[in-house]
This record gives structure tokens, C-alpha cells and sequence, in this order.
């Protein structure tokens, strides 16, 4: 069974950093692509920023280059998404996915809030 659990999101002031976690189970870890997604009210689902099998090959939404950092410890099962210079558009709930065999699968999201 494949679960995903994401953590770490909170409240935070602006130019504030927060670290996201998603931990797995129930699939080859290693054999997959990674990816973080985020929603923010009344907006659709979008993708935030996805790594390789084994890390190598990351990419990123324009709006968060240069301030978000994905990566994965292959050895944890875990994907990370390390996040600096957060600014109120950022606020969103953060989603973890892994699309495996033509399905997508979703933790339950975290909630990440950028105010002053």
C-alpha cells in the first residue's frame, strides 16, 4: 500500500525558511520520480518542483527558482522540499506525489502560511 506523509509546514513570516518532508512506503522508492505540488485557495493544484530516480535532474516553477530546493535520501525513502525567501504567495497547502505505473498518489498535504 503506498502512503506518503508530508511535515513541516507552519506558519512563517516573510523571508522566513521552512523544510518540508514526505516520507513513503509501499513502493520502490528509488525507482521514481518525485514531486511536490501545492494548492492555494481558490486556485488550482500546481506543481512546484520534481527530482530525478536518484537525484541528479531537478526542475522547478518559475515562481520558486532560485528560493525552493528539492531533494530525496533514497536510503530514508524521504523527499525533501527546502524553502527560503517565502513570501505571502507562497502560503498554500503542499501536497507530496509519486505517479507510479499511470497512477498518482497524494499524501494529505501540509499547510504552509507566509504572513506577517
Amino acid at each position: 500500500q503506498v502512503q506518503l506523509v508530508e511535515s513541516g509546514g507552519g506558519l512563517v513570516q516573510p523571508g522566513g525558511s521552512l523544510r518540508l518532508s514526505c516520507a513513503t512506503s509501499g513502493f520502490s522508492f528509488s525507482n521514481y520520480a518525485l514531486s511536490w505540488y501545492r494548492q492555494a485557495p481558490g486556485k488550482e493544484r500546481e506543481l512546484v518542483a520534481i527530482i530525478s530516480r536518484i537525484g541528479r535532474s531537478t526542475n522547478y516553477a518559475d515562481s520558486v527558482k532560485g528560493r525552493f530546493t528539492i531533494s530525496r535520501d533514497n536510503a530514508k525513502n524521504t523527499v525533501y522540499l527546502q524553502m527560503n525567501s517565502l513570501k505571502p504567495e507562497d502560503t498554500a497547502v503542499y501536497y507530496c506525489n509519486a505517479h507510479i505505473v499511470a497512477t498518482d498518489y497524494w499524501g494529505q498535504g501540509t499547510q504552509v502560511t507566509v504572513s506577517s
